[in-house]
């Protein structure tokens, strides 16, 4: 008997396990603007979890297309990101099931822009006593969303090939923008053509 292996994606995995939180959640705290300033500990967790990632998938990201990067806080990754994918910004990510289209780095399109939760993130992470409202569930959709196409850029080849898998649960690219692809009637596969 032979075991076929391949390569362990581990921020993708990553991503999904964080997604699979993020959907939990959603069982206890709707997916609605009206609760969109919820704040609890979990949601605090979603929202380090996630920010945290896309810190460590930037850095990778940015020595990826340049191996001598050295950039390493997130105005670097966004000086080097949007240079080599400037489309970045507009990148919409759905989450069909609770109607929501979101834009988590169209901050960037000002040259200094932070997203707003990478801002709630840092002061949630540096001065939780007094900032510990800022984890709300918005800031945590967001930045989930926002680990999504940082993830799906540094898998690029895998996802323009229908390879990244498995597919996410909730997390969604809107085709009309990103060329994003259902590949069968079961959902098993999901193309991302990053542009």
């Amino acid at each position: 008997m032979t075991n076929n292996t391949s390569k362990i994606e581990v921020h993708w995995n990553y991503l999904l396990a964080i997604e699979n939180d993020l959907e939990k959640l959603s069982r206890y705290v709707e997916f609605d603007e009206r609760n969109f300033d919820c704040f609890s500990v979990e949601i605090t967790r979603i929202l380090l979890s996630a920010s945290a990632e896309v810190d460590v998938v930037c850095k990778q990201l940015c020595l990826k297309f340049n191996q001598s990067s050295s950039a390493d806080n997130i105005h670097r990754y966004r000086d080097e990101i949007k240079t080599a994918h400037p489309n970045i910004v507009d990148f919409e990510v759905i989450i069909p099931r609770y109607g929501l289209s979101l834009r988590p780095w169209d901050k960037w399109k000002d040259s200094q822009g932070l997203p707003d939760w990478w801002t709630a993130y840092n002061k949630v992470k540096h001065h939780r006593e007094t900032e510990y409202h800022r984890a709300n569930l918005k800031n945590a959709i967001d930045s989930v969303a926002g680990l999504f196409v940082m993830t799906l850029y540094f898998y690029q080849e895998k996802a323009n090939s229908g390879k990244l898998n498995p597919v996410p649960q909730i997390l969604r690219v809107n085709a009309e923008y990103f060329k994003g692809i259902f590949h069968g009637g079961n959902d098993w596969s999901f193309m991302y053509r990053i542009v």
